[in-house]
């Protein structure tokens, strides 16, 4: 699907470009992909980032964030870096074209999409919200496209129910959006894992399930990097 939406934009823009530019790039299409092929590139280790996934007041996602990136502090087959979708500020999805034709109009688009171009891999953080994905996640990834093309993830989930619900539609949108998601995860209840129901207090059983769901991770994330550099080399 997204390569369809970018030849059917790529012969938009060239009918309506000047003679002397046939070839014009699309804004922020190249810098993106680039830097994505560069942080991947041989003998590298795969980046990855625990990506928060709520950006309401007094959330208790930045605590399972902030855990989890505690506990990945001494693997030393990856490199794994906190983001934040709180610090981009996006609106409610704001971008006039759709997220394929990478041509974003918002500093803030330009931003988040830099920042996740950075990556082989994501820990996706996220709550359950009325059965499903929590709607500042949902809204973050709608934002983006190409950014996640080829790369793996695997999802941590909270809720009154492990956040199973959440982490089940998630993986239905990080499918459209190219992106393989590992078997295990990591499920943790609001009842047994949360004291008072705010604050972060894992049961060592379900804390225990982080080093599986990353062991598959990471070998996945480097995998997914040599698919996308001879991807990228064809298409630049």
């Amino acid at each position: 699907m997204m390569s369809w939406f970018k030849k059917l934009f790529s012969s938009k823009s060239r009918a309506q470009s000047a003679p002397a530019q046939p070839d014009a790039a699309v804004p922020a299409a190249e810098p993106a992909t680039t830097a994505a092929v560069e942080n991947a590139g041989a003998g590298t280790l795969p980046r990855i980032a625990v990506v928060t996934g709520s950006t309401r007041p007094g959330r208790v996602n930045n605590a399972v964030a902030d855990w989890a990136m505690a506990q990945l502090a001494d693997r030393s087959d990856a490199v794994f870096e906190l983001v934040d979708i709180n610090d981009f500020n996006l609106p409610l999805l704001d971008e006039p074209a759709p997220a394929a034709y990478q041509s974003y109009q918002n500093e803030h688009t330009k931003a988040w999409s830099a920042k996740v171009a950075e990556f082989d891999g994501f820990i996706f953080v996220a709550n359950e919200y009325n059965h499903t994905v929590g709607p500042a996640l949902t809204n973050a990834l709608s934002f983006l496209n190409a950014e996640f093309n080829n790369k793996a993830a695997g999802i941590v989930s909270y809720g009154s129910m492990g956040g199973v619900r959440s982490a089940e539609h998630l993986r239905n949108v990080l499918a459209e959006l190219q992106v393989a998601v590992v078997r295990n995860q990591v499920m943790f209840s609001l009842f047994t894992d949360f004291e008072n129901f705010s604050e972060f207090k894992p049961t060592e059983q379900n804390a225990g399930t982080l080093a599986p769901m990353v062991d598959q991770l990471v070998p996945w994330a480097k995998g997914f990097a040599a698919i996308r550099t001879p991807l990228a080399a064809a298409a630049a």
